[in-house]
């Protein structure tokens, strides 16, 4: 019986790692945790009869906890409490499936209490990488990826040395607005950004699709997993997303990960990770694929995708204001409270402003993060 904590597990992808464990009988959900969804983390409770529980907003856990006061189970709130389900005795592998830089520091102290960490937390990487993949190799953890591009990368170096990559090869969908121009992207409506072709997310990772700021992300991501610089990161557009991302090696040879687009396999070969086991849903039928097409991502029109690649090589600091000054951006355009072509320009006046600290602590990266937030009120005024 392997023993699981979900970080997020009201979300996209910690109800789909759920859906998992309710179909096979040798995972237990030892710690569960979210923001507030109360409603449905209680179902969760009741179904998976988890040990503990954290409700980050404090006033919905009292809420909870005399909901489930019938049951033998801890209720916790907020970050100490994300931390203590992270740290859960009885897990092995932790999923960190919350959004936003609030999975920093439980991904941290997971790791030194010596938990695999099952990583679907963008902003872990993207800002405190330096850090994480140390502590990761000092505690000898595993970070699995979650994220289908990574999944897929780290499937196609498997049996491979690192020293034998030439370079990874990041495919991406292209969105709901491939091949638009800027002229056309200026009345782009909430719902339309909502409105993913392939791939069925939360709201804030589908706007970030929409605009490619998420590929961006995973660029930055690809960097640590790896241990490749942005010279050997490249992106394609694969609108079919069929292939979910590719390793070149020295020699030429390409291999790629193939599947449907089911968030499920990537969740699953990380909690099962080195086995495969079965999953139930669609297969890739070859005969009813007709083509696979490719394109290189418009750098000029889709702004937010270049600044990854500007902040990422500037390391340091400037992630984090990439990364903050995102998240901050999408909050208000899904408060209806900026445009859409805001995002992106909200994203480069963070940049210019700031200035870099190398080599930043765990201290530093949030004091960074709440600065942007800063910024960006002032910026609106």
């Amino acid at each position: 019986m392997k023993n699981i904590s979900i970080l997020g597990s009201t979300g996209s992808i910690g109800t789909q790692t759920l859906e998992i464990v309710r179909n096979n009988k040798d995972i237990n959900v030892s710690a569960l945790a979210a923001y507030g969804n109360i409603e449905l983390l209680e179902k969760q409770i009741r179904e998976f009869k988890p040990e503990i529980v954290c409700v980050y907003d404090e006033n919905k856990a009292k809420v909870l906890k005399e909901n489930v006061k019938d049951l033998d189970i801890k209720v916790v709130t907020k970050m100490e409490g994300l931390i203590e389900t992270a740290t859960c005795n009885d897990a092995e592998i932790v999923v960190t499936a919350v959004v936003g830089m609030i999975g920093i520091r439980p991904t941290i102290e997971a790791i030194k209490a010596g938990k695999d960490i099952a990583l679907a937390n963008k902003e872990t990487l993207v800002t405190a990488g330096h850090i994480i993949m140390k502590l990761a190799k000092d505690y000898n953890v595993k970070i699995l990826p979650v994220d289908s591009e990574h999944s897929a990368i780290f499937q196609s170096l498997r049996g491979n040395k690192n020293e034998q990559l030439e370079k990874v090869i990041l495919t991406a969908s292209g969105g709901p607005f491939r091949g638009y121009t800027k002229e056309q992207l200026k009345n782009v409506t909430l719902e339309q950004a909502l409105n993913h072709p392939n791939w069925s997310m939360g709201k804030k990772i589908t706007i970030d699709s929409s605009t490619m700021v998420n590929k961006g992300l995973e660029v930055m991501e690809a960097k640590w997993l790896f241990d490749v610089d942005y010279d050997h990161i490249q992106v394609v557009i694969q609108p079919q997303s069929v292939i979910h991302s590719m390793v070149e090696y020295k020699d030429g040879a390409v291999i790629a990960q193939l599947g449907t687009p089911d968030m499920k396999i990537p969740i699953q070969y990380a909690l099962y990770y080195p086995d495969r086991v079965f999953l139930e849903g669609d297969r890739l039928d070859f005969y009813k694929l007709s083509h696979l097409d490719f394109y290189e991502p418009d750098l000029e029109t889709f702004k937010g995708f270049r600044l990854a690649y500007e902040a990422g090589r500037k390391a340091g600091s400037m992630p984090t204001v990439y990364n903050a000054a995102n998240e901050r951006a999408v909050a208000l355009f899904l408060q209806g409270k900026i445009k859409y072509l805001d995002i992106p320009d909200i994203i480069e006046e963070c940049m210019k402003k700031h200035q870099i600290i190398d080599n930043p602590n765990l201290e530093e990266i949030l004091e960074v993060e709440q600065k942007t937030y800063l910024n960006i009120d002032e910026l609106l005024k």
